[in-house]
């Protein structure tokens, strides 16, 4: 069998260690293989980004492929490119969240979508391979694309009431994390006629404003800044921009959780009642607001491409993930940073301050915590977890181990599909109780990872 390389979102790694130039040359023949025609690629800021988009685009054009470069874009940018042109699928160049020394490969389908697990195993089967290339005279071309961010951009604003919220007079703060969205953010707020005070707004691949992993501690500048200058709002991105984050005018920290929950609730109240798909590590808080207003939520497995391809299923008209990728069926199945924005702006304008749309959600509390796990050791942890676990509760095993107790509380324990991490989620409606149970999932799990010799 081929050995796996991709994972919840591509191929990841430490470049020059093991995302090295080799590996992206071979995978960008495999890819190219795949598709046999027109491939769109893209990079985030990263410093080596050019580095693998070369590499990728080498083996892409050695097999006959006509590579369209679209430049530094979001991931949703490139995505509604594919979505909307004649080509066989596009190559995003990122790492998201991960830290600057990591770099990774993403492939997206034909529809826009991120590829389905079936085809990367196709993918990872050539990669295996001795891949022939085209003859001196019938190698692909590369050429360059420009306006596709601008492109996404206008086709968001067809989404959401545009002159209501330029009559609102809004101000946010803009965090781009040095990140993809530097340029498409501060253009979306322009023309939705948002005054916009933009931190970490330039391309710089080390992301020296801060990681860019959008956490409440990574954020500490944007959420002084969000109550010092009275704006409305503020907002993040992740260093691709498919995510995005917020804080109220009071400069509080708005969780994934509860801004997909907010969302929902409009999403759902507006349709009568409908479907809305999340992983199973959100929170009750989810379920609890959307059934309220006549939903339904489907739980999936963790990983944007399950909860877009259930929803396409399902026919619902949202989901999203507990991080703040959330996915709206009418514009693309797909977590787009600035649908979200613009989404959550229309919500402030229909119902006012964010502070008092965050005050009406039930309370959770959530306790999250994660240790080092080598990628190989992952499938032993989570047996043992199994076997430790499995008898204390309700145990439900859609993506690693999440086990609900009888007050309504649960603990998730999978390993991540991205870093050589375990993950742990602990939640209640007792504070207290989320951080207790969650400090002793972490201590069982490194109790038996001590005992396997991880």
């Amino acid at each position: 069998m081929a050995a796996r390389l991709f994972g919840t979102n591509g191929v990841r790694g430490v470049v020059n260690e093991d995302m090295t130039t080799d590996l992206a040359l071979q995978l960008g023949k495999a890819i190219g293989r795949f598709f046999g025609g027109a491939v769109a690629i893209a990079t985030d800021t990263r410093v080596s980004g050019d580095m693998l988009k070369s590499a990728v685009s080498a083996g892409l054009m050695a097999t006959g492929c006509r590579v369209l470069d679209l430049g530094i874009v979001p991931t949703p940018a490139i995505q509604y490119y594919v979505k909307t042109h004649d080509v066989a699928g596009g190559v995003m160049i990122t790492a998201s969240h991960n830290p600057p020394k990591f770099n990774g490969i993403k492939c997206i389908d034909g529809d826009g979508t991120e590829m389905p697990r079936e085809k990367e195993e196709v993918i990872e089967g050539y990669y295996e391979e001795d891949i022939p290339c085209r003859q001196w005279n019938a190698i692909g071309t590369m050429e360059e694309v420009r306006g596709a961010g601008e492109a996404y951009i206008d086709a968001v604003l067809t989404h959401v009431d545009v002159a209501a919220i330029k009559a609102a007079g809004l101000t946010a703060v803009l965090d781009c994390a040095n990140g993809a969205a530097y340029q498409t953010t501060p253009l979306l707020l322009k023309k939705l006629g948002v005054r916009a005070v933009t931190l970490n707004a330039d391309a710089q691949g080390e992301f020296p404003g801060h990681p860019s992993e959008p956490t409440e501690e990574n954020l500490r500048d944007m959420l002084r800044l969000t109550k010092d200058v009275g704006a409305d709002l503020g907002i993040a991105h992740d260093g691709d921009a498919d995510r995005a984050v917020f804080a109220t005018e009071e400069g509080n920290f708005v969780s994934g959780d509860k801004s997909l929950t907010l969302i929902a609730r409009t999403v759902v109240a507006s349709k009568g009642g409908c479907s809305v798909v999340t992983p199973v590590s959100s929170s009750s808080m989810v379920e609890e607001v959307v059934k309220a207003n006549g939903g339904n939520l489907i739980y999936t497995a963790v990983g944007s491409p399950i909860v877009a391809r259930r929803m396409m299923a399902e026919g619902a008209p949202f989901g999203g993930e507990e991080n703040g990728g959330l996915i709206f069926a009418d514009h693309q199945y797909c977590r787009d940073g600035a649908m979200t924005i613009a989404r959550m702006l229309e919500c402030i304008v229909r119902f006012g301050p964010l502070q008092a749309q965050i005050d009406s959600l039930p309370r959770y509390y959530v306790d999250k915590r994660k240790i080092e796990c080598p990628n190989n050791r992952k499938n032993d942890l989570i047996t043992h977890m199994k076997e430790e676990y499995g008898s204390l509760g309700k145990a439900d095993t859609t993506d690693g181990l999440k086990v609900t107790f009888d007050d309504g509380g649960w603990v998730l324990m999978r390993p991540s599909g991205t870093e050589p991490i375990f993950r742990i989620y602990s939640e209640s409606k007792d504070e207290g109780l989320a951080a207790e149970r969650g400090a002793e999932a972490e201590a069982v799990a490194l109790r038996i990872m001590s005992g396997i010799g991880v």
